[in-house]
């Protein structure tokens, strides 16, 4: 055997060892630091137990979906002559339920993702929330270069590998693709 053939075959197995070693972690890392930024966000919109924080009604309903100034090609649900709304009408309600729901699954799914229960699901639905925060409320080029674009790929190579070695669903055998590979 060739040098060159014995440093690719080194390489490779080194390569292979510190992979078996270092994706269960990195997966594990991954999926705690995005958790932790949905999460973090979720528990902001509470008060306590069930209590949900009024104030983030507002965040919705002006910042999100009437933004003064208005943001060109952002989703406005709010009269776009007086830049606000009829108290008590329809979309009003719509959104504090959005607001509400947005609530319950920034802490829901990220406590799956940490924890690593139904990762993929888990991993899907934050996807799911940032490309609806990116399309609708902050549609323009210039927001894609964020720290959003992190999550994204983040949640993205969680859901195309799986939560790793370091997980409920390796546990229960729900990763069971890559739960044959270790």
């Amino acid at each position: 055997m060739g040098m060159i053939k014995k440093i690719q075959l080194l390489y490779v197995q080194m390569g292979e060892q510190l992979s078996r070693f270092l994706e269960p972690l990195a997966l594990f890392f991954l999926r705690f630091m995005v958790g932790k930024v949905f999460l973090d966000s979720g528990l902001s919109k509470w008060d306590g137990f069930l209590q949900f924080n009024v104030d983030k009604y507002d965040l919705f309903k002006y910042e999100f979906f009437c933004p003064d100034p208005v943001r060109a090609g952002a989703l406005q649900l709010c009269n776009p002559e007086t830049l606000d709304y009829v108290d008590g009408s329809f979309i009003v309600k719509v959104i504090e339920t959005l607001a509400v729901v947005a609530g319950v699954v920034e802490v829901l799914l990220p406590i799956l993702l940490i924890i690593g229960l139904f990762s993929r699901f888990a991993a899907l639905g934050l996807i799911g929330m940032t490309m609806f925060i990116q399309l609708a409320v902050f549609p323009t080029l210039d927001h894609w270069i964020n720290p959003a674009s992190w999550w994204a790929v983040s949640l993205l190579v969680i859901f195309a590998r799986g939560p790793g070695f370091l997980s409920i669903d390796k546990l229960l055998g729900l990763d069971a693709k890559r739960a044959a590979a270790h």
